[in-house]
């Protein structure tokens, strides 16, 4: 299918051929029939994205501050890698479509195939012919309602939720600056509720369309109409509020906010505009300013979104898709009119174009569609969450040896942040690997992969992947709650399988991999514990050398807080931050230890963010980790000491260690790495190359079965600590 996309760091605009995403439990795939051009906030994305690399950083301090956290954290190499990767990469456009439910995925009721539907989401309702769609981003589009006018259906909920925040009554008068998109349904809006409104545009042809559309008066900024308008209309009180509906960098409409309100009116802010408020004009007033956050309650929550969790009426009468059924309600009856704001309807391979346009000003536009197509359109692959995979099992052995002249051919499944900065790098640049095939449920990101990395396939099918029978290794590098049923299946299937850690976020997942295990007789599994590959901490474990008596470990991991609405954050689908992170620090221990722990005892601050893990070892030795989100950003992230037998080895985060001797050995009594790394290497290129070498010659994986099970176990155990308050007796794997 095609996909209109843009790449942020050259600014290239393009129309590109990507896979069809799969049709995931929970939501639709719709094909689309219109998809509407946000003229204010895609054009201004349109444009960040042709500005300097300096633009570019002036116009986003939020994500400049982000990098520089980013740099004292993992270094600058690896920091510019992910950054370089994130911004030269394709970004999709549009939010806000109407189209035809081509797929309904399981869980599902409330529509069926050939419904037309309104979808909303800029990472669900774009400017592509095929879009899966979450439940509580699309809603029934009501009979008798054009398709091109329910395409307005996610502005239209902007334009909705920013009025409610207004809270307007009968009777009440209202100014709105900026009679763009939203400023023009804003107009309707309120005129539909009763409110006599002004409108502000320095634009004279949009305050003629919305005078035409509702107001009571529209004027230029500059001029005194809008002001005599105001005071002859309010009796010379002011208005009750002001919708800023504006973009730039003028701090011109909250000024004139200020001087036409009333006094305790209320400043509501729906587009995103300069807000330096002068604090007298608004302190004597005493003027509420609010902000409106997009389509309405649910945006930006993942269980709303995407899991699909509605919030009971009697608590939030009007969520996202509240908001869009009721717009699409208001289309209907005729109490908002969109035809008007149609200046321009393009087919969708004219896309391109006309962007152009648009951002070169020879198209003057309030509203663009894009029609596409009605057929000719490859139908929908298969989504990636399907039960069963059709491969025979025992009969299927992987081969244990290849030709040296033949490529080890790859196949990955996911290819987000980690995947694209810490493992494909490195595999792309390796002598005798191929890169088959990439596989994700969106299809961009697959698209992105394979022009990044030289993929020769991107699909949305993981089920042609797994019966591939020229594909010889499987990297599952999707999120934590789907790894142990990947594996699962990828392993029934023969093929040799990376994971990223964690392997299993439940006891029962665990079992479910070890059950594979033995239905396939397959046990070619190594899972993404990169830290014992790292060269600088195997150096100074050769340097420490070997231990008779039990040793003493330490490890403090400064985890540091997560931002706002990570996927992380969402412990009921991906289990707990420690459950997906804390293998690697178990695995470490474990290995410097050489042997798996007996037992776990975990203790942990309110919430569980700060823990305490206390691991035992057969010998006697013990490891503490100390795993802590609190900490300041300027710690280091990792740091490391084992103590026994009158040694010490100190690991300062992957960038220097040192070992300690008690009495001269080799007439030295300490060890200190000789110069520091140009980056910190935490041991993921020694760790693909070793997978590899394995997968090639089919000698045994980097680390035993047992060992990985081990580190999982214990892993799991932390969370059962927690919860009973005792230690977890394990079952010793070696």
């Amino acid at each position: 299918m095609k996909q209109v996309v843009q790449n942020y760091k050259s600014g290239e605009l393009a129309v590109l051929d990507v896979p069809v995403p799969g049709c995931k439990p929970g939501g639709v795939l719709v094909r689309s029939a219109y998809s509407l051009i946000s003229t204010g906030t895609e054009l201004m994305k349109v444009s960040e994205a042709g500005m300097s690399m300096l633009g570019k950083a002036r116009s986003r301090p939020d994500q400049v501050a982000k990098v520089m956290q980013s740099v004292a954290t993992n270094g600058l190499p690896a920091t510019y890698r992910k950054v370089m990767g994130k911004l030269d990469s394709y970004t999709p456009l549009g939010y806000s479509l109407c189209g035809v439910v081509e797929q309904v995925g399981a869980g599902i009721d409330d529509v069926k195939v050939g419904d037309l539907v309104a979808c909303a989401g800029n990472e669900h309702a774009l400017h592509a012919e095929l879009n899966w769609v979450p439940k509580n981003l699309y809603a029934p589009v009501p009979d008798g309602l054009a398709p091109r006018h329910a395409a307005f259906g996610t502005v239209g909920s902007i334009a909705l939720q920013g009025v409610r925040r207004g809270e307007p009554h009968l009777g009440d008068v209202a100014l709105v600056i900026g009679l763009g998109l939203i400023g023009q349904l804003v107009v309707q809006l309120l005129a539909a509720s009763g409110v006599r409104v002004v409108g502000v545009d320095p634009d004279p042809v949009r305050c003629e369309l919305a005078e035409r559309l509702g107001a009571a008066a529209c004027g230029d900024p500059a001029s005194a109409a809008v002001e005599a308008a105001v005071a002859e209309i309010t009796g010379g009180h002011g208005v009750d509020q002001v919708y800023l509906a504006a973009g730039g960098g003028s701090n011109q409409p909250v000024e004139l906010a200020a001087r036409l309100s009333r006094d305790r009116g209320r400043v509501v802010d729906i587009g995103k505009c300069r807000l330096d408020l002068p604090w007298n004009a608004y302190y004597e007033k005493e003027l509420d300013v609010r902000f409106s956050r997009s389509y309405g309650p649910g945006r930006y929550d993942p269980e709303y979104e995407i899991e699909g969790r509605d919030y009971p009426i009697g608590y939030v009468r009007w969520t996202e898709r509240r908001n869009l059924a009721c717009f699409l309600d208001l289309l209907t009856r005729g109490s908002v009119d969109v035809e008007p704001l149609v200046s321009h309807i393009a087919d969708f391979e004219d896309a391109v174009e006309t962007y152009r346009r648009l951002k070169d000003g020879e198209l003057k536009a309030v509203a663009v569609l894009f029609r596409y197509p009605e057929q000719g359109v490859e139908a929908a692959a298969p989504a990636v969450a399907v039960p069963t995979v059709a491969v025979s099992t025992k009969s299927r052995k992987p081969s244990p040896a290849r030709a040296a002249s033949t490529p080890v051919r790859l196949a990955f499944v996911g290819a987000g942040n980690y995947a694209t900065s810490m493992l494909l790098p490195h595999l792309a640049q390796r002598d005798g690997v191929e890169l088959s095939t990439v596989v994700t449920t969106t299809a961009l990101s697959a698209a992105n992969a394979q022009r990044k990395f030289g993929f020769a396939e991107a699909t949305t099918d993981l089920d042609a992947v797994l019966g591939d029978t020229s594909i010889d290794a499987v990297f599952v590098v999707t999120r934590h709650s789907s790894h142990a049923e990947l594996t699962r299946r990828a392993l029934i299937a023969g093929k040799t399988v990376f994971v990223e850690k964690p392997l299993a976020l439940t006891e029962d997942e665990l079992a479910g991999v070890l059950a594979a295990v033995e239905e396939s007789g397959n046990d070619r599994l190594q899972v993404g514990f990169n830290r014992r590959f790292a060269p600088l901490l195997n150096e100074a474990r050769k340097r420490f050398g070997a231990r008779t008596g039990p040793a003493s470990l330490r490890y403090l991991v400064n985890a540091g807080r997560l931002q706002h609405g990570s996927w992380y954050l969402q412990q009921g689908t991906e289990g707990s931050r420690f459950a997906g992170e804390g293998g690697h620090f178990i695995d470490t221990a474990s290995w410097l230890l050489d042997a798996d722990p007996v037992s776990v005892y975990a203790t942990g601050s309110s919430g569980n963010e700060d823990l305490q893990v206390v691991l035992r070892y057969p010998d006697g030795s013990t490891a503490t980790i100390s795993y802590v989100t609190t900490g300041p950003a300027g710690l280091p992230k990792e740091t490391l000491d084992l103590v026994a037998d009158g040694k010490a080895l100190r690991l300062d985060d992957f960038v220097r260690a040192s070992v300690y001797f008690e009495k001269s050995t080799a007439g030295r009594k300490k060890w200190v790495s000789s110069r520091l790394p140009k980056a910190r290497d935490k041991g993921q290129n020694a760790e693909l190359a070793a997978f590899i070498k394995a997968v090639r010659t089919g000698g045994p994986m980097p680390v035993p079965l047992e060992s990985l099970v081990a580190t999982t176990a214990a892993t799991l155990a932390v969370q059962a600590g927690l919860a009973g308050g005792a230690p977890v007796t394990l079952a010793s794997a070696r």
